[in-house]
C-alpha cells in the first residue's frame, strides 16, 4: 500500500488542528508530523507531542543538513517539518498528516506532488475574527494582525492551486466527518 502525504491547511481560528488531530485518530495507520520551532514552550505545549522544541542554532543546522522537509518564519520564530518521519511514513505506506500553512504546502507540493491537500475555511470573516477573541490567548493587536493575515491565506489558498479540498469548518463534526470522508476516497483511488 502506497503511503499518502496528507496537507492541513488553514488560517489560525478555522480548527485545522482539531480537525487534523481527529483524523489521525480516525485513521490506524495515520500519524501527525511534529514540527520543530524556534517558538517558546508555553505551559500547555508537551515537547514532541505539539512540537519540538529546538534553539536558533540547532534549527539553523537543520536546514543546513537538508533535514527539513520545509520550513518558513512565521511572526516571531521560525518552523518546520523533519524530512525523516515523513519519508518513513510513505515508505511504509501509511498517512502523514502535515498540519502547515500555505507557503510550506507551496513547498511540499513541489517535492511531493501527489501529497493531497485540505485547506479549512471558516464559515465567515466575523466568525473567524469571534474565534480568535474566544481563544483569549493574545490582546487585541496580536488578534487584529493574525486576522489580517488568515485573510490574506485564504486568499492564497484559493487561488494556488496547492489545495484539492476546502472545507467549511462551521459545524465541527460535520467539517471532521467530510474531511474524513475525502481522505477515504483519495485513499481508495490511490489503491486503484
Amino acid at each position: 500500500m502506497a503511503g499518502m502525504l496528507l496537507i492541513i491547511s488553514g488560517p489560525s481560528g478555522a480548527g485545522k488542528t482539531t480537525i487534523a488531530r481527529r483524523i489521525e485518530q480516525a485513521f490506524d495507520d495515520a500519524s501527525f508530523s511534529v514540527s520543530v520551532t524556534t517558538r517558546p514552550k508555553t505551559p500547555k505545549d508537551r515537547d514532541g507531542v505539539d512540537y519540538r522544541f529546538v534553539s536558533e542554532d540547532e534549527f539553523q543546522r537543520m536546514i543546513d543538513a537538508g533535514d527539513l522537509l520545509e520550513w518558513a518564519q512565521v511572526f516571531d520564530h521560525r518552523y518546520g517539518t523533519p524530512r525523516g518521519p515523513v519519508e518513513q511514513a510513505l515508505r511504509d505506506g501509511r498517512i502523514m498528516i502535515l498540519e502547515i500553512d500555505v507557503r510550506g504546502a507551496r513547498i511540499v507540493k513541489q517535492k511531493v506532488p501527489d501529497a493531497f491537500g485540505v485547506f479549512i475555511l471558516p464559515p465567515s470573516r466575523d466568525a473567524l475574527l469571534q474565534r480568535l477573541r474566544d481563544r483569549k490567548r493574545e490582546d487585541e493587536e496580536i488578534i487584529q494582525r493574525r486576522f489580517r493575515e488568515a485573510q490574506r491565506e485564504i486568499a492564497d489558498a484559493q487561488e494556488g492551486g496547492v489545495y484539492d479540498v476546502f472545507i467549511v469548518n462551521d459545524d465541527l463534526e460535520k467539517a471532521v466527518t467530510l474531511t474524513q470522508a475525502v481522505v477515504e476516497a483519495e485513499r481508495r483511488r490511490r489503491l486503484r
